[in-house]
Formats: structure tokens, sequence, C-alpha cells
């Protein structure tokens, strides 16, 4: 996947704003991130603890912890090469519900 198509993606879900953090690119919901682009080639997701173990167990070619505390509290870097679309799809919609206003993830279940 491109980093427009990645771009679009994320713009398509319900409420989703693009700013900046540290430099880098970010997609909100409500104000709190959920995906950053930091550099071409990858995305970096807002995930539970334990959907980034599962993640990792699942996909270690393509996923990794961010390091330090970040990546402790859920953060994961998931580089494109290598993963295929429904992974990225699924990645980004999973970060988007994990801080998505409650009325607003229930309403877009469609997503």
């Amino acid at each position: 996947m491109l980093t427009a198509e990645i771009e679009k993606l994320a713009l398509s879900l319900p409420g989703t704003q693009e700013n900046a953090h540290f430099g880098a690119r970010d997609f909100r919901v409500g104000n709190r991130i959920f995906m950053t682009l930091p550099e071409a080639g990858r995305a970096v997701f807002k995930f539970t603890p334990d959907q980034q173990r599962m993640l990792l167990e699942t996909e270690p070619g393509v996923c990794a912890a961010v390091p330090g505390g970040w990546g402790a509290r859920g953060w994961t870097s998931l580089y494109f090469v290598g993963a295929d679309n429904e992974l990225v799809r699924q990645s980004m919609e999973t970060a988007w519900r994990n801080v998505a206003p409650r009325r607003l993830a229930i309403k877009s279940g469609d997503h």
C-alpha cells in the first residue's frame, strides 16, 4: 500500500483529521492520535499492549514495538514492504477504534 492510499484510508474513517506531532504527520479522532507517518514506508499505530503482542507474534517481519515507553504502551511500527493491504487496513481500523469516542466507534459499525 502506498502512503497516499494510507492517507486516504485514514481520512475516510469518521471524525479523522490530519495534523502533526513531533515533526511527523499524524491522524487523529477526537484529538487523540491513532496513527503517525514518521517516514516513508512506515506507519505507527496505537494498539493496546495485548493487541501489540498478538501482532508481533503473527507478523514479526513487518511489525515492531516502538522503542522505549511508547512501545511499552502499545505503539507499534508497521513497515509497508511485506505487509499486505488487509493487514494495514485492519491495523488502522483497530487503532482508530482504540481512541475514537465510544459513540463514534459504535456508529461506524461498517468500518
